[in-house]
């Protein structure tokens, strides 16, 4: 489990903290020895993965109850007929086509429109990305750099805050991620060719460098920068093993090429810059898979600058995104109002509150808690649960909730029991338990309106600032 809590500043949400990355604010870096509950992350630790389902938004699940139709309830006999009855898939394939080209027409248009605007209606690009972001054109990565903050609202400002988080990262990388005798190298070029030019035309002795005691490459001392580099090499050992593990289906992070290599080793940087900048947390696995998406979107931009960008405005949109959850990074707050029980106990009253006979199933008949499976669900925003384009697809929803990403992701993995309503009631612990942890398929327009129709809990979230 992680070492030590941190407790984020209010304005953690909506704000990059002072020091870029840094979301370790107020700790005293002191290592501290932690119980824990038995489902909690350690750093390091190789949690649990399945493998995702495939998924495509128009797919549909093995079963399908009053939450899983858009019209309403039927029998079983209705609903057993529908199974095995022909469908026109010509006329279906053509009139929902139609409708979906329109509509998408429409959302494009609207979302051109605002990202054009010099000032940005935050409020209506909610509105607009919550029915899902078109890709192409670079409107999703413009649009979720805006809903995370990391773009201001008015166009003017753009350029300025662009180049000035871009500057701070090259910095960071150069300050944290190089080895400490290339940092000394570099830093001492400028200064070394002064002095040279100056006693060039003097013969003397060669001069050597000198190095302290705790520069030395064999003090173990933990003060030694050498010791915390060498501490830190194995935890990129763990980044590289899990980004090879990264959507290994997609050419963009898999594979020997050279666009792959770039890319896994940018966000080997990202990840490994994040730990460095957060000691009480460091790097645990499965960020690879919350960072993936964000990378991706940014990488693939059509503008040529922004593109080129994409791994610094990716740190910074990653430590914006992952703000709003640290908490449940870290142990010594699991049983807090922010923590991960806490987190775990919402989502329980919400399903209580939308259909009681399916918590108390889950509750008291069969037992399946949501740290059996929900855990996964939270930290990792739903990454290893869906196929990669639904996950964006989801993102779309979760960034433009103006109560913050974590009161819809309640909502949709609430949504997530409901649409398999039937099959959990029918299931013991080992039928629900397994159910649970290797979603179906189902249609993720229809579950995400599901998600939306939740009646919700926001008492304990409140709108960013």
């Amino acid at each position: 489990m992680l070492k030590a809590k941190i407790k984020l500043p209010e304005k953690a949400l909506c704000a990059l903290p002072d020091r870029l990355g840094n979301l370790d604010a107020g700790s005293d870096g002191r290592e501290q020895e932690i119980g824990g509950s038995d489902w909690a992350l350690e750093s390091g630790e190789e949690l649990e993965t399945f493998q995702p389902n495939g998924l495509g938004l128009g797919g549909s699940g093995p079963e399908i109850d009053e939450y899983e139709r858009d019209d309403g309830k039927c029998s079983e006999n209705e609903f057993e007929q529908s199974k095995v009855r022909p469908r026109n898939e010509r006329d279906v394939g053509v009139s929902v086509s139609v409708k979906e080209i329109i509509a998408a027409d429409e959302r494009r248009s609207d979302l051109d429109y605002e990202l054009s605007l010099q000032e940005i209606n935050l409020e209506k690009l909610q509105r607009i990305a919550s029915l899902g972001l078109l890709d192409g054109g670079g409107l999703r990565a413009t649009a979720w750099k805006l809903l995370l903050g990391y773009l201001p609202a008015s166009r003017d400002l753009w350029e300025k805050e662009l180049a000035e988080n871009r500057l701070k990262y090259a910095k960071l990388k150069e300050e944290l991620l190089l080895s400490p005798s290339e940092f000394s190298r570099r830093n001492g070029e400028v200064s070394d060719t002064n002095k040279h030019c100056a006693d060039s035309d003097v013969d003397g002795p060669l001069e050597r460098h000198t190095i302290s005691d705790e520069d030395h490459p064999l003090k173990i001392g933990k003060a030694s920068v050498w010791h915390q580099f060498f501490q830190f090499k194995e935890i990129g050992e763990q980044i590289d093993r899990d980004l090879q593990r990264t959507h290994p289906d997609m050419k963009f992070f898999s594979g020997e090429s050279s666009p792959s290599r770039k890319n896994r080793e940018a966000m080997r940087n990202i990840l490994l810059l994040f730990a460095k900048l957060n000691p009480e947390i460091r790097y645990v696995q499965g960020m690879n898979e919350v960072l993936a998406p964000i990378y991706y979107i940014f990488s693939t931009d059509t503008n040529e600058q922004n593109a080129a960008n994409a791994e610094a405005d990716s740190f910074s949109c990653f430590v914006r995104l992952l703000s709003d959850s640290v908490d449940h990074f870290c142990q010594q707050l699991d049983n807090s109002s922010v923590g991960i029980h806490s987190t775990l106990s919402r989502l329980s009253e919400l399903l209580k509150a939308n259909d009681e006979e399916l918590w108390r199933h889950l509750e008291f008949t069969t037992k399946v808690n949501p740290q059996f499976y929900a855990f996964r669900w939270i930290t990792l925003l739903l990454t290893q649960e869906f196929d990669f384009q639904p996950v964006l697809r989801i993102w779309d929803t979760l960034l433009s909730n103006p109560f913050g990403v974590q009161e819809m992701l309640l909502r949709v993995c609430c949504a997530m029991l409901l649409c398999v309503k039937s099959r959990l009631l029918s299931g013991d612990f080992i039928a629900n338990l397994k159910l649970l942890q290797h979603y179906p398929e189902i249609n993720i327009e229809h579950l995400l309106r599901v998600a939306k129709d939740i009646i919700p809990d926001t008492t304990s979230f409140h709108l960013p600032l």
